[in-house]
């Protein structure tokens, strides 16, 4: 393999470990903020043994995230300098913000939420978490921001002597439509892996534990739940409106996600198809659902004439000169069928789990507390494809051009790689591979043995906060400081 291969494996392999964390924690954050909010205003301890529970697997994920998320930002000038030449001056501003703005002001009122249980009013202790929550999505509209400029760039001008983007609008920049569609879709695909992280491990003491349990966590696992409802219609919404913009930004990566290979008119959409698809004439499709396709792109069944992979390259060379501007096929098709097909299993949790607690019932099936975990995994994989899918059907572009916008920003990630040596990538990409294992048995071993532990006995009772009189009334106790009994 070349430098150029090696690079594109290790900025995948790290990306896509680190958005396995980063939806849990978008979405995780404000369900504990709201299970906080109804043990401070309905006095009921079942929530606030639910906080406690779930904000330690929050910060676990969260550490963990952190950790795998500044490596990003490194390879951007390790691996990728050219890129980092052209458009630094653009893609450092959304980043910048991300770090100054949101993970700063999530960081420091984490610090307080973790150790201000016994040391701060129970409203200011509550308002932290509420600002952690604010912060992790500010974080993700930032780094969305920056990936959808390089999905369609707007806001900058091309200087002719430095050869590079620059920045003329941080407005634009972050008002692209390309974000404003992107983001809800990102947040709602959040909180469904968040619903489904809690509805899942919730499930799973239902059907396992005592009464004393099962009580405790019935209401949580009511509340994400419908938490999976919402956000999974959301997702379909969301995804839709970004599906038909894509159509009109990049025809290719959509052309590619059908393996349309020549331009037709009203086409159907394929659910299963056998062959290579790199080689267009080796597609066999075998499932089709009709209108379906042409619906998705322009909100009409019929009269829809979409492009071709072929044509479409033959466009690009055109425009670009010579090269290949098809992305890999195979991998754009499947992976945006797996993004659908993945959703799955938090919907049949959803369905099942709300018909069977229903009327004030605790199910006790078996075979429900194995639905609910093996459908733990199911969103984030569902994540992890559409992630691919959006970074991959972009391919060859690193910087796909905006076919309204400056007709000089556009950049391949052949034009982007630095200049190392294969051997010299190839040993960075061992060791972030093997570190990066490292870190998720390490993920999997704390969420395992924190799971299976369950509510510790000694957040039982909710500790004595300093008060204001509201809370000392609510809490029934005079608001005097005691130890802190948070046992991160």
């Amino acid at each position: 393999m070349t430098a150029l291969d090696i690079a594109r494996w290790q900025f995948g392999i790290t990306t896509v470990y680190h958005f396995l964390l980063v939806p849990l924690t978008i979405g995780l954050a404000p369900l504990i903020a709201l299970m906080q909010t109804v043990w401070q205003v309905t006095g009921d301890e079942r929530w606030y043994r639910a906080t406690k529970f779930f904000g330690k697997l929050f910060l676990i994920n969260f550490a963990l995230g952190v950790a795998t998320g500044i490596v990003q930002e490194f390879q951007f000038g390790l691996n990728w300098s050219e890129y980092s030449r052209f458009i630094g001056d653009v893609f450092g501003a959304p980043l910048a913000l991300e770090g100054i703005v949101a993970f700063f002001m999530e960081s420091t009122f984490l610090g307080l939420w973790i150790f201000g249980w016994d040391r701060l009013p129970r409203r200011a202790h509550l308002a932290c978490i509420w600002m952690v929550a604010l912060g992790t999505n500010a974080s993700a509209y930032f780094i969305v921001a920056a990936n959808s400029f390089m999905q369609h760039p707007v806001g900058v001008r091309y200087n002719p002597e430095k050869r590079r983007a620059e920045l003329t609008s941080i407005w634009e920049l972050l008002t692209n439509n390309t974000t404003l569609a992107a983001f809800p879709h990102t947040v709602a695909g959040s909180f469904l892996t968040a619903g489904t992280f809690v509805a899942g491990i919730g499930s799973w003491w239902l059907v396992k534990e005592k009464a004393e349990v099962s009580e405790l966590f019935r209401p949580v696992v009511r509340l994400a739940l419908w938490t999976m409802v919402v956000s999974g219609a959301a997702v379909a919404i969301t995804g839709d409106v970004q599906g038909k913009l894509m159509f009109q930004q990049q025809p290719m990566k959509m052309a590619s996600a059908e393996s349309l290979c020549q331009t037709e008119t009203d086409p159907d959409f394929s659910i299963l198809t056998t062959g290579t698809h790199n080689n267009c004439a080796s597609i066999s499709r075998i499932v089709e659902v009709p209108y379906a396709l042409s619906f998705l792109a322009k909100d009409q069944f019929t009269g829809v004439t979409l492009q071709g992979v072929e044509n479409l390259q033959q466009a690009g060379v055109e425009k670009y000169g010579p090269g290949n501007y098809r992305p890999n096929l195979f991998v754009a098709y499947w992976a945006f069928r797996a993004m659908i097909g993945w959703a799955a299993g938090s919907a049949a949790l959803a369905i099942a789990g709300l018909w069977l607690t229903r009327g004030g019932r605790t199910p006790r099936q078996g075979w429900y507390r194995r639905l609910a975990l093996w459908s733990l995994p199911t969103p984030f994989l569902a994540n992890s494809a559409g992630w691919v899918f959006t970074e991959m059907g972009r391919q060859p572009w690193v910087v796909a051009p905006n076919p309204t916008g400056v007709k000089e920003i556009h950049l391949t990630v052949q034009q982007a790689v630095s200049g190392h040596g294969a051997a010299t990538v190839a040993a960075s990409l061992v060791c972030f591979t093997l570190l990066y294992g490292f870190l998720a048995t390490v993920w999997f071993g704390l969420m395992r043995r924190y799971v299976r532990e369950g509510p510790l006995e000694h957040d039982a009772h909710p500790p004595g906060a300093r008060a204001d009189t509201d809370d000392a009334e609510l809490s029934g106790h005079d608001g005097g400081a005691k130890p802190l009994s948070f046992a991160y």
